[in-house]
């Protein structure tokens, strides 16, 4: 198996659980169908291209590098003419997550990590407005299951997150079949369409454990933030 890992970080991520007009919520890490639809959109599939069912075979697991804080965006919608509605989207703020796809058919991943650095449709984190923060950095790691994977790539938070943090360990959330002795649960997050006239998903069990950090490094490079913009002069 070959696994390819995708960080994931913005100011704002959101990723939509069932929800109505009024209130949309959001999880609190990436959902697959999520990343099912950003592989989607790098492939170039439309909504309506049968090979996105083909995704749901990947191997999925992520890692909560650093905790998102609850943001909660108040809109006045106008429904109709003269019609205005009141809604709620909640977002992540400041979140790090790490995302692991994995699969037997090594030439996929390698097609799926070409996409993402050269996406089709535009790439965003959950809703189109949360645009990633830069170019994505992805990974892949050769005969490693997607869980192995997450126990040995480095901690991925920002170093203040890491200064404060008093957890000795990170959450990751997978199918359950990347666990098979461990407790599962069921989500609704398994993609049956994306066309938009009749969107749907179907249930699919999901796993948690944890990894301690003593057994990562810290992560030691951070995107450089200072420049100079008459050098490029």
């Amino acid at each position: 198996m070959k696994t390819l890992t995708i960080k994931l970080t913005a100011p704002l991520q959101s990723y939509g659980n069932e929800a109505t007009f009024e209130r949309r919520t959001t999880n609190d890490y990436p959902t697959k169908s999520a990343m099912i639809g950003m592989v989607a959109a790098a492939l170039g599939y439309r909504r309506t291209d049968e090979r996105i069912l083909d995704l749901n075979d990947l191997d999925f697991a992520v890692r909560i590098d650093q905790v998102g804080k609850n943001l909660t965006d108040y809109q006045t919608v106008e429904w109709k003419k003269n019609t205005r509605k009141i809604t709620y989207r909640d977002y992540l703020q400041d979140a790090v997550f790490v995302v692991a796809l994995g699969s037997q058919d090594d030439q996929l991943i390698d097609d799926i990590k070409v996409a993402l650095k050269h996406p089709h449709f535009p790439l965003f984190l959950g809703r189109r407005s949360n645009a990633p923060a830069g170019v994505l950095d992805i990974r892949d790691f050769p005969d490693e299951t997607p869980i192995a994977a997450l126990q040995k790539l480095t901690w991925q938070a920002t170093k203040r997150y890491q200064k404060n943090c008093h957890s000795q360990s990170l959450d990751i959330v997978s199918d359950a079949n990347l666990i098979p002795a461990a407790a599962s649960a069921m989500v609704k997050d398994q993609v049956g369409s994306f066309d938009q006239r009749h969107r749907s998903h179907r249930f699919r069990a999901i796993t948690k454990t944890r990894v301690d950090l003593d057994k990562l490094d810290v992560q030691v490079n951070e995107p450089e933030t200072q420049h100079d913009p008459m050098k490029y002069l």
